[in-house]
């Protein structure tokens, strides 16, 4: 199937969390990365990626050419968007537009986990020391 072709519906696809592979996430220490869904499983529009934050990690502040839906799945930590700082936990859904600076950083003693979905294609991330 080709999931770039919009004249052709999708097929229905499962996938078994034992097929998802986690990959270290360069820009940060202590945070993994699995995707769960994209266009390459034949997702024809969104990508859902499921993110790790170990206890004491933190991701840089950051900006993404595509915005983001987060939920969170378990544990506790603080993101920011823009200039506000927010203690998320299990249960808690936010909105990061697109060029927005944002960031992560978990103080907890365990770790804490997120979806995360947004558009297929090409999403450039630009740390803010490289802006």
């Amino acid at each position: 199937m080709d999931a770039s072709d919009p004249e052709q519906e999708p097929e229905p696809v499962v996938r078994t969390h034992d097929e998802i592979e986690y990959e270290s996430v360069d820009a940060a220490d202590g945070m993994k990365k699995g995707v769960l869904l994209d266009e390459h499983a034949g997702a024809p529009n969104f990508a859902i990626r499921r993110f790790v934050l170990e206890p004491e990690a933190e991701v840089p502040r950051h900006t993404n050419a595509v915005e983001h839906e987060q939920y969170v799945l378990e544990g506790t930590y603080t993101v920011g968007i823009g200039d506000q700082e927010y203690e998320v936990e299990a249960g808690d859904s936010l909105l990061i537009p697109a060029e927005t600076v944002h960031w992560y950083r978990n103080e907890g003693g365990e770790s804490a986990a997120f979806l995360c979905a947004v558009p297929n294609g090409d999403d450039e991330i630009v740390l803010e020391d490289e802006a």
